[in-house]
């Protein structure tokens, strides 16, 4: 695997539920890529999974990646619970059916394709990529509440 990724990504939502966005700012090889997009009806945990989702659907081969991220629900659940998830049948500790499993699955499967190491940073702190990753998020949030939503945006 010879492409080594960071990818720094954010969600967010005016409303939980409410419009939301996500984004993306991947590096490599002294390059950057901005993704971001919305939807017009969502929550902030949704966006949160789409942003990494989406920036990993981004990549053409495998590679070795580093995803940031400020979401403990993204970096714990990859990290920890999903193994638990999938052992119970999408179903949490007590019971309950996993809330988003549909993004859980499609990041399972995405997740697979590479090596990737999860990095939880504190969101709204300072952090320059973070803040980037922060405000392509609301620039998707921006275009559903315009009405013109682009999927993905550059």
């Amino acid at each position: 695997m010879p492409d080594e990724i960071d990818i720094y990504t954010d969600g967010a939502c005016k409303g939980n539920p409410g419009p939301g966005g996500w984004g993306a700012l991947l590096r490599w090889r002294g390059h950057e890529k901005e993704l971001f997009g919305g939807e017009a009806l969502t929550t902030n945990n949704r966006m949160e999974l789409t942003a990494v989702i989406r920036a990993l659907e981004s990549l053409r081969r495998a590679a070795k990646i580093v995803v940031h991220t400020d979401s403990q629900y993204v970096q714990k659940g990859i990290s920890e619970w999903l193994r638990s998830w999938k052992a119970r049948g999408w179903k949490t500790a007590d019971r309950k059916p996993v809330k988003n499993e549909d993004l859980w699955r499609e990041l399972d499967a995405l997740v697979a394709r590479h090596e990737i190491h999860w990095r939880w940073v504190r969101g709204h702190s300072g952090h320059p990529e973070n803040e980037r990753a922060d405000a392509l998020a609301n620039r998707g949030v921006d275009s559903v509440r315009r009405g013109s939503a682009p999927e993905v945006g550059a």
